[in-house]
C-alpha cells in the first residue's frame, strides 16, 4: 500500500528504511523523500516507525546515554 503518493513509496519501503536506521520522519523524507511535498503522508510514517522502531529511542527510554552509546559501544561494557 502507498503510503506517499507524491514520491510513490509504500508501506514496505518506509519499514525498510527503518530496519536501516530511519527512524524518524525526517531521516524517512531524507531516504526517499516521502513526506516532503504535501506533507499528508507525514502522520502515516510516524503511525508506522511507532515507539520501539528506533534504537537510540529504546536506549532512552531505559535511561541509557543515547549518542555515547553509539559512537563508543564499549563504553556501556565499562559502565556496567
Amino acid at each position: 500500500m502507498y503510503v506517499c503518493s507524491c514520491f510513490g513509496v509504500t508501506e514496505q519501503q518506509v519499514k525498510q528504511h527503518a530496519e536501516n536506521g530511519a527512524c524518524t520522519p525526517r531521516r524517512i523524507a531524507s531516504a526517499c523523500k516521502a513526506g516532503t511535498d504535501c506533507g499528508s503522508c507525514v502522520r502515516r510514517i510516524q503511525a508506522l516507525l511507532g515507539r520501539g522502531v528506533c534504537p537510540r529511542r529504546e536506549l532512552a527510554d531505559e535511561g541509557k546515554p543515547v549518542l555515547a552509546s553509539l559512537e563508543a559501544p564499549e563504553r556501556l561494557d565499562e559502565a556496567a
